[in-house]
């Protein structure tokens, strides 16, 4: 149904107040302009769910349902606090149409949809402090307000914390049993936006289809029919551009396999695909149709908006109710071209119906139990189901091939032949399970060997590598101490590129410090380094970074510091002093520019990649003290210098420190004194170091 046939008086977006909105946040009840889509869009869908009112492809309940929660008061609920003449005084500021997109708008908008800030919230004190009983009263004030046709009501009492899947024990009915009962269409649409579990039973043991069908309310069962199967169908269309039959029985539509060639590779995903416990099968089918959601979305606004790459989503934003693996695997869906990710989705589709057959030996003729529910609100789980294991899935059980091994031929040869209703089945359906049940056991066994072989290659790698960087960890230790027979030439020399013998530690990864009482005396802050190098330009000390004024033509090559063997050219020092300097500035300027707070520590990184250079260019043993304590401490504040960077950055994150604030909390500043003192105590050994060669 087209948004154009179906326009509502006033209509303005919900956040800024701009006439002619474009788009509507369907979860959130409101009508937004582009810019403001543009933020939405970005916060990722268990936020906020868009869709576009002139483009996108609307269920004509669903969009009325849009319209009149917009039209009765949506954005109060949203906005209570900003209506309220007591609300405190230092909310922010609604925005204009003319207010800028960034940052006006889209704090706003965090602020209102992400935060929560501007929602009433109900008083604990009304039931007695527990949250579990104000939950409770709220659940059973939703479960009684449903009858009606006030959403707002119900909108207000969901985002208070009311649960769509309450069960009333004395009723023995949820809210969605209720709407259905009184033919509030509407309320069912807000009850499944907020997770309401179509396939609930109350205390008869009837679905909320069943209850349609009892209160023969035809558009309330068309609906409930389409809702069980959105999530099939909407991969079905992104697929083939059409949506199964129900009516005449047919449930699922998957394009034809027959006349495509199957490759090796292609069949060992499958396998692998198989393979997928039926709790991690349901969440990839959620991941797709985010993502599918996301690629249909995309492709409306490069056509629609002015400024395409204002607001463009290249991949799924982050869930934070969803893990770091999980997240990681839903961005890559982007990568998949395409044809790949058609693929995909009719790999997915087939295994959905596999599995269905499996559980119940018979050709599939009831909906997949993945509904829009769990899609549509991610944070919202039904106690109940909350603890269910991989063990208890939305999915009925699937035999695996330990089950089937342990039957004998015969018995395995009666059950597979009848269906639970004992009704034959085709025998023709039997030789199929056999034949995939024969290839399953083959990909098992490939992929056995397969793990065996990369295991092995795994081990003699580490080996390898253990003991290279055992090696060359030898070498730079005899470099700082001196205590070393082994001539010069045995060194591994270091190239200026990025291959050096140390495998480089991760920029996450804690490196071992040296001694606290083996640390040298920090004497001066950075900011106390000016007056030492007060003879040219810079700020803050960063003269003693540049070297550039030293003389470049002292050779030390003699026998000065007092080593057997020839030292370093004075040039090749003072390029890599320089380089360590450079380094230090770098990370200065990510430290002035507070939106670069993920450069930290990749910047530390460099730094000791830059001193490892230094420090190995220098003979074996050295016996000039100043050298070598020059050389101790360069290789101790690089290292230090890396665990205060993570700490510094772990403390933005932590603490949720925004760049735009300019007053910086007490700890941070604490940690960024840090960093300045390590960074000051690295210029001063890179200092002596090159000052005691250019006298000598």
């Amino acid at each position: 149904m087209s948004r154009a046939k179906s326009r509502i008086q006033a209509e303005i977006c919900g956040d800024c107040g701009s006439s002619d909105p474009s788009w509507a946040s369907i979860n959130r009840g409101i009508l937004l302009c582009a810019d403001c889509c543009s933020v939405h869009r970005s916060l990722g869908r268990h936020i906020s769910q868009v869709k576009s009112l002139r483009q996108g492809t609307w269920i004509p309940s669903l969009l009325a349902f849009v319209n009149q929660l917009n039209s009765h008061g949506a954005n109060s609920v949203w906005e209570h606090l900003l209506l309220d003449s007591v609300a405190p005084k230092n909310l922010k500021r609604k925005p204009t149409p003319k207010d800028p997109l960034h940052p006006t708008k889209a704090d706003f908008i965090r602020a209102k949809h992400v935060n929560l800030s501007y929602v009433l919230k109900p008083n604990l004190d009304e039931s007695g402090g527990n949250a579990l009983s104000l939950e409770l009263e709220l659940s059973k004030q939703l479960h009684a307000s449903v009858r009606a046709a006030n959403l707002e009501t119900s909108l207000r009492l969901l985002v208070q914390g009311a649960d769509p899947n309450f069960f009333h024990e004395d009723k023995g009915t949820t809210p969605l049993h209720v709407a259905v009962r009184s033919g509030q269409l509407p309320q069912i649409e807000l009850l499944m936006v907020y997770g309401a579990d179509v396939n609930a039973v109350d205390s008869q043991g009837n679905t909320p289809l069943d209850v349609a069908k009892a209160c023969k309310h035809s558009a309330i069962i068309e609906r409930l029919i389409e809702a069980m199967y959105e999530v099939t169908d909407r991969l079905s269309f992104f697929l083939t551009n059409k949506k199964p039959d129900h009516a005449s029985g047919q449930h699922l539509l998957i394009p034809d396999q027959s006349k495509k060639e199957i490759s090796e590779q292609l069949k060992i995903a499958r396998g692998k695909l198989q393979l997928v416990p039926n709790r991690m099968f349901e969440e990839l089918v959620m991941d797709l149709y985010d993502e599918v959601d996301r690629r249909e979305t995309e492709a409306i606004w490069v056509t629609s908006s002015l400024n395409p790459e204002n607001g463009a989503v290249p991949f799924l934003p982050t869930n934070p109710h969803l893990s770091a693996t999980r997240n990681q695997g839903r961005q890559k869906l982007a990568r998949f071209s395409q044809q790949e990710f058609a693929g995909l989705i009719s790999d997915v589709l087939i295994d959905a119906r596999r599995r269905q057959n499996m559980a119940n030996l018979r050709p599939i003729d009831g909906p997949l139990p993945v509904n829009l529910a769990h899609l549509r609100n991610t944070a919202s789980i039904n106690a109940r189901d909350s603890n269910l294991s991989d063990d208890e899935p939305l999915y009925d059980a699937v035999a695996s091939d330990d089950d089937y091994a342990a039957l004998a031929p015969a018995a395995q040869q009666a059950i597979v032949n009848k269906s639970p209703h004992g009704a034959a089945v085709p025998s023709v359906e039997v030789e199929s399970l056999r034949q995939k049940l024969h290839d399953q056991e083959s990909t098992i066994h490939e992929l056995r060997v397969l793990i065996q072989k990369l295991t092995s290659e795994n081990c003699q790698l580490k080996s390898r590598i253990d003991s290279k960087e055992y090696d060359v960890q030898l070498r730079i230790d005899s470099h700082l101490n001196g205590s070393s027979n082994e001539s010069a030439e045995d060194v591994e020399p270091v190239s200026d590129g990025r291959q050096y013998g140390k495998r480089p530690v991760s920029m996450y990864e804690t490196r071992q410090m040296p001694r606290e009482e083996n640390r040298p005396p920090v004497t001066q802050s950075l900011y106390s380094m000016a007056p030492v190098a007060n003879n040219g330009t810079g700020n803050n000390g960063e003269k003693i970074f540049n070297s550039q004024n030293t003389s470049a033509g002292s050779d030390l090559n003699n026998s000065g510091a007092g080593s057997d063997d020839p030292l370093p050219l004075f040039e090749e020092i003072k390029k890599r002093t320089d380089l360590v300097a450079r380094r230090i500035k770098e990370l200065f300027a990510a430290m002035q520019d507070l939106s670069k707070t993920d450069s930290f520590v990749p910047c530390a990184e460099r730094i000791r990649v830059a001193v490892a250079e230094l420090v190995v260019i220098f003979p074996i043993p050295m016996r000039d003290e100043t050298t070598r304590n020059a050389l101790k401490q360069l290789n101790y504040n690089s290292n230090q210098i890396q665990t205060e960077c993570a700490r510094l950055q772990r403390a933005f994150i932590e603490e949720g420190q925004q760049p735009q604030q300019s007053v910086l909390s007490d700890s941070i500043k604490l940690n960024m004194e840090k960093v300045r003192g390590c960074a000051y105590d690295l210029a001063m050994s890179t200092k002596i170091l090159i000052t005691h060669f250019q006298q000598a």
